[in-house]
């Protein structure tokens, strides 16, 4: 592949090709596969705007129901639900835990409120937010807000394990003996989490990863220099690259991916570009309900409102020429009516009425 190829539009079809086959959106996982792949996009998130409880999932890339498997793994405590990005809420593996913490740790400095807390839960064990209140005498908007801060800290552990709302919160350190949350740094971690993420994207730039991670770009980039000074990245045009993918790019070709999916705003293709994703499909007095991927691409958004039940589907905006969106409207439709079912149909295409 010469130079002017790999710059060009054939190269991004074939970095295309290769994340979607990373992705597991050309041929589903099975269950080692599955667990690779949630291993290397964690923390995982659930469906946006999902009913409560509902355990993560990775939606068109496991050929089984993996919304029961992780539901199953969170009852086994093998997925721990944890704040991560930016305080989002998120689950990983249990073995990942101490790598987490040393990305996301946030260092404790309890005030009175949560002092009382530590010390309540030292002496009575796990409790859940009702027999707080009922013990302290404190408002649950006073309780909630202070045990997310504590989680954040790693210092405390909000067991759903089902879809229950009175959740009991433990001493992390009691439910997870073995785990030192001060084994690695920040930047130890992000030299190990990073690769995973890359295999998974094949090409990011920094803010791909801030967007993913919810990290400062300068620490992002402070690790992802580190690795290419090591040889196991490689940069070109403000990307990174696996050194390893740089050079299956340039002598193993694919057949570029075309298909339409529609996906969840938490899906790992739409947090990698949310610093534009937002800002380009945003509409006054709609929102942006979900994203068009086509042919590997997020090229187009459904607008509308969000409420329990199906969604109300005002228009599809598509970013293609206007020929071909005309001439696919009917694909992009039923990948739109495969997702949300026909109850509430879609009222316009393009702003145009349907």
């Amino acid at each position: 592949m010469t130079t002017a190829e790999k710059t060009g539009d054939n190269w991004e079809k074939q970095v295309i090709a290769l994340r979607m086959d990373r992705q597991h959106l050309t041929k589903p996982a099975d269950w080692e596969a599955y667990d690779s792949l949630y291993r290397d996009l964690s923390p995982g998130l659930n469906v946006y705007w999902h009913g409560f409880g509902e355990p993560p999932c990775l939606v068109f890339r496991a050929a089984f129901d993996d919304l029961e498997y992780n539901r199953e793994r969170q009852q086994n405590r093998e997925l721990v639900k944890g704040r991560f990005q930016k305080g989002n809420i998120g689950f990983i593996r249990e073995a990942d835990m101490e790598l987490f913490a040393g990305l996301y740790r946030k260092p404790a400095k309890p005030d009175d409120i949560q002092e009382t807390i530590l010390a309540l839960i030292d002496r009575e064990g796990p409790l859940n937010i009702g027999l707080i209140k009922e013990m302290t005498g404190l408002l649950v908007k006073q309780i909630t807000p202070a045990l997310h801060k504590l989680q954040e800290a790693f210092l405390l552990f909000e067991d759903q394990f089902d879809g229950e709302w009175d959740r009991e919160w433990y001493r992390l350190e009691e439910m997870f003996p073995d785990v030192d949350v001060h084994r690695y740094t920040r930047e130890e971690a992000l030299k190990i989490l990073l690769p995973r993420f890359l295999f998974r994207y094949v090409a990011a730039s920094v803010k791909n990863m801030k967007d993913f991670y919810g990290i400062p770009e300068r620490e992002l980039k402070a690790a992802a220099d580190g690795l290419a000074a090591r040889g196991d990245f490689v940069q070109q045009d403000g990307k990174y690259y696996l050194a390893a993918d740089f050079a299956l790019l340039q002598k193993q070709a694919r057949e570029p991916f075309r298909k339409v999916l529609l996906l969840h705003r938490n899906d790992c293709l739409v947090r990698c570009e949310e610093h534009h994703l937002k800002q380009e499909y945003k509409r006054d007095g709609m929102d942006i309900l979900q994203y068009l991927l086509i042919d590997g691409t997020v090229r187009g958004a459904v607008l509308g409102h969000f409420k329990y039940g199906p969604y109300l589907m005002e228009d599809v905006c598509v970013r293609l020429p206007e020929e071909e969106a005309m001439a696919r409207k009917q694909e992009i439709l039923d990948a739109i009516y495969e997702v949300n079912g026909r109850e509430e149909p879609v009222k316009h295409y393009m702003g145009v009425p349907i």
